[in-house]
């Protein structure tokens, strides 16, 4: 076990017994640290239920094409914990992570405290170690309630897409949730929604009007689209004509024009250039990832494997989308590689992919001290598999679910259903996240 490992065995000892969110126990901390989180540099705050990272990582590219440097905070990692920490570019190192873990630990004289908000007092610490001309800080859960909700004036706010999803903690609805979700507004803060529900896009402005914010709109104020081999960005100021972007899939088509619109609207000094650069340069693991390498190597020759991390329903349907794209361009085979959470939608999850995946091996998530909630048995969603109509086998891990594709003719597996997941692929794949 690594330092930085026994450091978060101990941290995690520090949870609740029962989770309430609140902000009570994170802003105490905060107070006894000398209030990090007031001393950052201009912060931009990110939440929504998809495509928070991806749309993230635009923004540090576009600002680092910029020559900007660029703090960011996001969750979860895939593969090491350092992986939620970039302090002006580069994922912190174990010795400077470490020493702000326990100083913090610490600090916090053994209170209950939740592993996030921690983390999160970890993550604003570290930023004020180290300059940078901006922070890109992306909500954990929701987002009136959730951790990062207690940096008091961010430059702007940036809400992706919302659909349903942590109903248990969010509500069950989606304008239930996008009033979570627009929580993190507020007043002196500019604001930029990506395309949303219609009852979700209500809800958000509602909120942003009670705080004196004209929200800069997707859909209505600045668009994006794929245009034969480039990409075409217009908002009310003007268009870019743009090469497509690095990431795989028509969504990411959405989450770099909400990149785009955002810098712009919130006045980042960045040019044509840099936006072209940057959004050829992002890098997102586990977002329809293609996976070259050992995992691929044990597939039929001419074969192809992608991973994608998406765990909700509308996290299925535009893999399934992209999977379709590619589907039209070359046919294939298709093989879903399937591990997913038990507090998942499985049904929902598998129904976009009626009609394109061929059939469907199910695995374990693989356990880990930081997942909240189990893995289904891959035999459980196999079952809902059979029943959904699609052909459908469990395996007790991914090298026997690898062995049991068809070896026929090349096919295209993906694997995904979970971020926890994902990790474990990369490690296996030795490809982790730099």
């Amino acid at each position: 076990m690594t330092r930085t490992e026994e450091i978060t065995q101990r941290l995690l000892a520090l949870h609740p017994k029962k989770l309430d969110l609140s902000l009570d126990r994170l802003r105490r901390l905060l107070a006894t640290m000398g209030n990090p989180e007031r001393n950052l540099p201009p912060v931009i705050h990110v939440a929504g239920t998809n495509g928070k990272g991806s749309t993230i990582s635009f923004m540090r590219s576009i600002l680092e094409a910029a020559g900007k440097k660029v703090h960011v905070y996001t969750s979860p990692h895939l593969c090491r914990f350092h992986e939620r920490f970039r302090l002006a570019g580069k994922l912190v190192s174990s010795e400077r992570l470490n020493a702000s873990m326990e100083r913090i630990e610490k600090i916090n004289a053994g209170e209950t405290i939740t592993f996030f908000e921690i983390t999160t007092a970890v993550a604003f610490d570290l930023f004020t170690q180290v300059d940078a001309d901006y922070v890109l800080l992306e909500t954990g859960l929701g987002g009136r309630l959730d951790s990062t909700n207690v940096v008091p004036n961010p430059l702007g706010c940036v809400i992706t897409p919302i659909s349903i999803d942590h109903v248990q903690f969010l509500g069950d609805t989606v304008d239930k949730i996008a009033f979570e979700k627009a929580g993190i507004l507020k007043p002196g803060a500019k604001a930029v929604f990506a395309r949303q529900p219609s009852d979700a896009l209500a809800v958000l402005e509602e909120q942003a009007a009670k705080h004196g914010i004209v929200p800069f709109v997707g859909g209505q104020d600045f668009d994006g689209y794929p245009e034969r081999d480039r990409f075409v960005y217009q908002d009310t100021n003007g268009l870019e004509d743009l090469p497509q972007p690095h990431l795989k899939g028509h969504h990411q088509f959405e989450n770099a024009t909400t990149a785009i619109a955002a810098l712009k609207h919130f006045g980042a000094d960045i040019s044509s250039e840099d936006i072209a650069n940057g959004i050829q340069n992002a890098v997102w693991p586990a977002r329809m990832q293609p996976l070259p390498g050992l995992l691929e190597d044990m597939l039929v020759e001419g074969s192809e494997l992608w991973l994608d991390g998406g765990h909700n329903v509308a996290g299925a349907q535009v893999l399934a989308q992209g999977l379709g794209d590619l589907n039209d361009k070359k046919s294939r085979p298709l093989t879903l590689v399937l591990g997913i959470l038990a507090n998942k939608d499985v049904k929902g999850y598998l129904q976009s992919f009626k009609g394109l995946a061929r059939s469907i091996i199910t695995i374990p998530v693989p356990e880990d001290d930081l997942t909240t909630n189990a893995g289904s048995a891959p035999s459980d969603v196999a079952e809902i598999a059979v029943r959904e109509g699609f052909a459908a086998t469990a395996a007790p891990n991914l090298e026997a679910a690898l062995e049991l594709v068809p070896r026929d003719e090349p096919q295209r597996v993906v694997i995904c259903g979970s971020l926890y997941l994902a990790g474990d692929v990369l490690m296996q794949n030795k490809t982790p996240p730099e």
